[in-house]
């Protein structure tokens, strides 16, 4: 038979293993319970009574729930404009987590556009807008199929 100090401060008992079971698995005790075994007198904590190490074993929460469609197709109306506004740069890529297509486009626009005085990234202007008209475009659950799930980097 077990006694114990409630989340109240008052003693309670004697109580039996059981149901000092039944009050772990309801959530009224816990590992920071103090409780003493009637035959020893001790106070202890409920933690520190191997016969109930099973019982306090925290329960495995709930899985998270999964974004809805909305929250995965959050990023296609910033990537779809600046696919459109700033395609040569690469931003809509790096909106949607392609860094390395980001970094090609951006470098090929930058240096390329020296290079060959502007067409390089007259190119990738070409290439950013359609990209853009695609991604508004598309509905929300294809856009999340072809380029979240699907991780499509060009077109």
């Amino acid at each position: 038979m077990y006694r114990i100090i409630g989340a109240d401060g008052r003693e309670y008992g004697p109580v039996s293993a059981e149901l000092l079971r039944q009050w772990i698995a309801e959530g009224r005790c816990t590992a920071q319970t103090r409780v003493r075994v009637e035959a020893t007198g001790e106070w202890k904590w409920l933690g520190e009574l191997p016969e109930f190490a099973t019982a306090l074993v925290p329960p495995k929460p709930f899985p998270a729930a999964p974004p809805s469609m909305a929250e995965r197709a959050s990023k296609k109306i910033p990537a779809g404009i600046c696919g459109i506004l700033l395609g040569a740069l690469g931003i809509h890529k790096f909106i949607l987590g392609y860094t390395g297509a980001g970094l090609i486009m951006l470098l090929v626009s930058l240096v390329g556009g020296v290079l060959t005085c502007g067409v390089a990234a007259t190119v990738m202007w070409v290439i950013g807008l359609i990209e853009g008209i695609i991604y508004l475009t598309k509905s929300d659950e294809d856009f999340v199929r072809t380029y979240v799930d699907g991780r499509k980097e060009w077109f």
